[in-house]
């Protein structure tokens, strides 16, 4: 069955390569402006956006079973929703907020698709991680943001790079830090197969 990832981030790719899923890349030109303010309900409206135009753009011409993932992450703080910087001192101020406390990471989840009887289905999901940073100067910030890591990256970092020095702990799935809570997307899927699904592996 084709399945298609919605989304063109290098993290994202390199997850689902690693739980040994086939797919194919197909970013999603969705505009990002939810209508949401929680982020838990943010990250779900946009990761179904996401993976529903895929969807409708495809439809017409696959005639077989597919499915497209859909996905996206937000870092919150005191509820401010932070997505990725609009500049260096747009990164250094989400940086400066985050050093030294406790933040949350969502990622929303959404898959949808052509099942068997040429019907379309959706789910949709979010997981939710809390990080610990330890205090960052401003020199170690700067250092930071002159590496350019941060301006790709929702709340201005990326815990898989260079930012793992500053990283405290967290609570919760590391890989939806990362952007892409893989283990309970699997388990999502191995939900679905019997009802949607001819076969996946």
């Amino acid at each position: 069955m084709r399945i298609i990832l919605a989304s063109a981030s290098p993290r994202r790719r390199d997850l689902l390569a690693q739980i040994g899923l086939e797919y194919e890349v197909l970013p999603s030109g969705a505009e990002e402006k939810p209508a949401k303010a929680l982020p838990e309900e943010a990250v779900q409206e946009l990761a179904m956006q996401k993976a529903e135009e895929i969807y409708r753009r495809i439809c017409g011409q696959e005639r077989e079973e597919f499915i497209v993932i859909g996905a996206d992450t937000v870092v919150a703080f005191e509820g401010e929703i932070m997505g990725k910087p609009k500049d260096e001192e747009d990164a250094r101020r989400m940086l400066g907020l985050l050093q030294g406390k406790v933040h949350q990471v969502y990622t929303g989840v959404a898959f949808c698709g052509k099942e068997k009887t040429g019907q379309m289905f959706r789910n949709v999901f979010y997981e939710k991680t809390d990080v610990s940073m330890y205090p960052m100067n401003e020199d170690e910030i700067a250092e930071y943001i002159e590496t350019g890591e941060p301006m790709d990256k929702a709340g201005a970092y990326g815990i898989q790079g260079r930012c793992a020095a500053h990283i405290e702990k967290i609570n919760g799935d590391y890989n939806n830090v990362v952007g892409l809570p893989v283990g309970r997307l699997y388990q999502e899927l191995k939900k679905y197969k019997s009802e949607h699904f001819s076969d996946i592996r």
